[in-house]
């Protein structure tokens, strides 16, 4: 089965599993049809699925990411400040580390919203759809929402990555507060402690809380490295720690900070 064949072959299947998307036309167009299926993968609630699905799933994912290019944090330049720290600009998701971190909502199970730009919504949709049945598990066992500052840790699935962190950082609506800036720290704490608990060498954070969450971005970077650096600097488990930016804004912010 060619990666087109694959495409349609999960297209199909996933329109066949609710009446009302069974009259939607699979498109002719490549990027139209890849997506459609982001979209149906997104909107998915988290129930059991087919073998066989899985399977086409995961090899038409892993085909998807090697296609993007997977980068080996191993080989990024560190920063001249603390030879443990890294700064890189790219996507999260092509990332090969012991484990990434998602920055989650407070159910955790991914982004709902097809197609959305978060990173949420980017993780769940290369990792594929066990990603949220693993996460609903850990939810139903905790029988509450997800508290801000906060950690969990799942497989990663289909992504490079071993593992992936999620964490529920703060929500700014109004004026900035100290208890914002000890949330966000408890976010970077959480998944390092978490980290280091399960022996985990090597981990990428994104940006957390500064996009749909609107922290600010200076702050946040401030925060996020100094919550850091002071953890590294008694625990030796963790030997590197990549702040992984998505924007050239972020990137020149870090790039300050980190020398």
């Amino acid at each position: 089965m060619t990666h087109r064949e694959k495409q349609v072959f999960l297209l199909k299947h996933l329109l066949s599993e609710r009446q009302e998307y069974r009259d939607i036309e699979i498109p002719t167009r490549e990027d139209e049809q890849k997506r459609l299926l982001r979209s149906l993968m997104n909107i998915r609630p988290p129930r059991p699925i087919r073998a066989d699905f899985l399977k086409i799933q995961d090899e038409y994912l892993s085909e998807e990411i090697k296609e993007k290019g997977i980068v080996d944090g191993e080989t990024l330049a560190a920063s001249p400040f603390n030879n443990r720290l890294v700064l890189w600009r790219g996507d999260i998701t092509t990332l090969k580390v012991d484990a990434i971190v998602n920055a989650a909502n407070s159910a955790l199970r991914g982004c709902f919203i097809p197609c959305h730009s978060c990173v949420d919504n980017i993780i769940h949709s290369n990792s594929g759809i066990q990603l949220r049945l693993a996460c609903h598990e850990i939810m139903l066992e905790q029988g509450y929402d997800e508290p801000t500052g906060t950690a969990k840790i799942t497989p990663a699935f289909n992504l490079p990555s071993n593992y992936i962190l999620h964490t529920v950082g703060p929500i700014i609506s109004g004026t900035l507060t100290q208890k914002h800036c000890h949330q966000l720290a408890d976010c970077y704490y959480s998944c390092l402690k978490l980290a280091a608990e399960h022996n985990l060498k090597s981990i990428a954070f994104c940006c957390i809380s500064t996009g749909e969450f609107h922290f600010p971005q200076k702050k946040a970077a401030e925060i996020a490295v100094q919550t850091v650096s002071n953890f590294l600097d008694t625990h030796t488990q963790i030997e590197r720690v990549i702040f992984d930016v998505f924007k050239q804004e972020d990137y020149d912010i870090y790039k300050e900070i980190l020398g």
